[in-house]
């Protein structure tokens, strides 16, 4: 079978090369597409319900929220760990899944568990599920200052909160946009007890008559002069004024008693449990980006910077967003740097291959078909799903070293047969045909038993199998690609390639040095065999000595 394939490639040399250039666009459009990281994504499937109970102690909160919560959604199928967590005006559960559970089958899982228990939950208190994102969803991170002092805390958090935080969730790939440090502006009404008890009015009475007073009613729609008119009242509160005149009650002598007979209104912070710093020089507002799941990190970092530059210019004057942390540059340096390497690999064995057979259209072959294969594991990827990161692109780098074996035995094979006929013309595709058959076939299963090598670690599950398991892909990916390669596009290249003057390795004197220097120690070891047995068995023993503790613990 893999000689018929090799003898069909060679006799549809057009239709592979063809093939292969459709093979090399569609293996650049996925490394276009592919989503960059930096590492793997070792955080578990996992669904968090945020739940605020306004002004409740952690004890009321743990007992009236966190514990219905808890053991409602230790019902929902799939969940292996429910964890929740209580603090003062907040419930935190995390409902951890199992690995390859579906993210947004897992959310609406819990919707639906969350709507039985929502009306058991006392009154005021709200949930909500968390952002659709994961443990590292965090790719961005900026802060709000002014310089000059134009603007105060209180005005860069509403800055933020109603208008950078809107504009910023509209890109692409971003889930949720959290805010970091300032003040929250809010209306405080301070009663005072006396008053109250003057007027005779109870604290629930003038909770009640805010809450009414900041609404709009709706009435009816009358007919005038063949025109219609909607009736609507409008109560919205816009200054401290109109919280001031709202009515609580009517004295004794007809008169109203407003908000502002029996407390003081005034602009302030909201309470709040932390503060956001910047560089040791002052509180600052900040703004975290917070990526959704499986979304490609880069495009998306980039997405919010080009937002942001784009938002600057309708900032007030003096305010300026500075970035605290970003992501994209540690996915930069991680992607050069095994780029880098990759290229390394290339150079080095084009160098060698063109040293040792001193014919340096040889070494295209090499170059040429190492590339490709690496280009077919990222196709596999990309309809994978993988994205690129240091391990994904590590185990490229690993099976760069194995897939460059078939192409130069495939040539030092060829150059062998040249040697024994010259090539011309007419005997150069039998050639070609005939040294191909003659080591294909071995090659081929030789890599195909590397393709396989990395199948233990499949075995590994949860964080180790997520951190290795890409490795694993992408190496098989790329081993397997080069198995295809070697009986297919690799003999075609030969044919097209290996031209001109072919100089036998017995007159390279690089070869001959080689031969002269490895020559005595193979005579040494077919002489004395069991000795060398002997040595290799200690210098073993030797190299695994200093591994004793680790392994008896």
């Amino acid at each position: 079978m893999i000689a018929g394939i090799i003898c069909w490639s060679i006799g549809n040399r057009f239709l592979v090369v063809m093939l292969t250039l459709l093979l090399a666009g569609w293996g650049v459009y996925a490394i276009r597409e592919t989503p960059l990281d930096a590492i793997p994504d070792l955080s578990d499937v996992q669904v968090i319900i945020k739940t605020t109970y306004p002004g409740q102690a952690p004890q009321v909160v743990e007992d009236q929220v966190t514990y219905p919560l808890t053991t409602a959604m230790l019902a929902v199928p799939g969940a292996v760990l429910v964890r929740g967590y209580s603090f003062f005006n907040d419930s935190y559960v995390y409902i951890i899944f199992e690995d390859g559970t579906d993210l947004y089958w897992a959310r609406s899982r819990v919707l639906e568990y969350l709507s039985q228990v929502a009306p058991d939950l006392p009154e005021g208190a709200r949930a909500a599920l968390g952002p659709d994102a994961t443990g590292v969803g965090w790719v961005y991170q900026y802060a709000l200052i002014d310089r000059t002092g134009g603007h105060d805390l209180a005005q860069l958090r509403s800055i933020q909160d109603w208008f950078l935080k809107y504009e910023l969730q509209t890109v692409a790939g971003v889930s949720e946009v959290a805010t970091i440090g300032g003040m929250v502006k809010q209306y405080q009404v301070v009663v005072d007890p006396n008053r109250l008890r003057a007027y005779n009015l109870p604290l629930a009475k003038v909770h009640s008559a805010i809450r009414m007073g900041n609404q709009e009613t709706g009435g009816r729609m009358i007919e005038m002069g063949e025109a219609e008119y909607m009736i609507r009242v409008s109560g919205y509160i816009n200054d401290q004024d109109d919280l001031r005149n709202i009515p609580l009650a009517v004295s004794e002598r007809g008169t109203p008693v407003l908000l502002k007979d029996v407390a003081e209104i005034r602009l302030g912070p909201e309470l709040r449990r932390g503060i956001g710093e910047l560089n040791g020089e002052g509180e600052a507002v900040g703004g975290v980006i917070i990526m959704r799941f499986g979304e490609n990190a880069l495009s998306t970092i980039q997405g919010v910077k080009a937002k942001l530059e784009e938002l600057k210019q309708s900032l007030p004057e003096g305010v300026e967003v500075i970035e605290t942390y970003d992501r994209s540059s540690l996915i930069m340096r991680a992607v050069d740097t095994l780029s880098g390497k990759l290229i390394e690999e290339f150079l080095a064995v084009a160098i060698i291959c063109a040293a040792f057979l001193l014919h340096l259209r040889s070494s295209l072959v090499v170059v040429l078909s190492v590339p490709l294969g690496i280009l077919m594991a990222f196709i596999v990827m990309n309809a994978q799903g993988l994205n690129a990161n240091i391990m994904s692109l590590g185990g490229i780098a690993i099976a760069v070293g194995a897939m460059v074996v078939a192409p130069i035995a495939l040539i030092e094979n060829f150059h062998k047969s040249i040697e024994e006929e010259p090539l011309t013309n007419e005997n150069r595709w039998r050639k070609v045909t005939a040294a191909s058959l003659e080591v294909g076939p071995p090659l081929f299963f030789s890599l195909l038993i590397i393709t396989f090598s990395f199948l233990p670690i499949f075995a590994l599950e949860a964080q180790e199998g997520r951190m290795f398991h890409p490795l694993a892909f992408t190496k098989t990916y790329a081993m397997a690609a080069a198995a295809l390669l070697s009986i297919t596009l690799v003999p075609v290249l030969m044919g097209y390639l290996v031209r001109g003057k072919i100089l036998p390795e017995r007159k390279n004197p690089l070869s001959r040095s080689l031969v002269v220097a490895y020559r005595p120690f193979i005579n040494l070891v077919l002489r004395f065999p069991k000795i060398m047995l002997v040595i290799t068995l200690v210098a073993i023993l030797s190299a695994l000595w200093p591994l004793r503790p680790m392994v008896l613990e």
